[in-house]
């Protein structure tokens, strides 16, 4: 993962309704949810919602698909994996640990 993108993610992570976001659109799994469903669930209007999903979705974290009349988000699992993987590539300099290697997520294609 290049190092822009990753500030890209980190940035869009660092606010509290975005991060709420992405964490609803993770339990959804890959097919996601439709964006009246989103307000919804985290409390957040239409036009913030928007804002929000923007920024996102310029941070790979989050693909839209239009289904009919409907916009529905999904958490892009590769992305969030790849960002993770970048935080932990070199965690405890190399040697063994004691901390768990990343599990990957009910998104990710095999």
């Amino acid at each position: 993962m290049e190092t822009n993108l990753v500030v890209r993610a980190l940035g869009a992570l660092a606010h509290d309704s975005r991060l709420a976001i992405f964490r609803a659109l993770v339990v959804a799994g890959p097919n996601g949810m439709p964006a009246g469903e989103i307000a919804q669930q985290v409390g957040v209007s239409p036009s913030g919602l928007s804002f929000h999903l923007k920024d996102l979705t310029h941070a790979d974290l989050v693909r839209p698909r239009q289904e009919g009349r409907f916009i529905f988000y999904s958490a892009n699992f590769e992305s969030m994996n790849g960002l993770i993987g970048y935080l932990t590539v070199n965690c405890c300099a190399g040697d063994a640990c004691s901390i768990a290697p990343t599990l990957q997520c009910c998104g990710d294609e095999k």
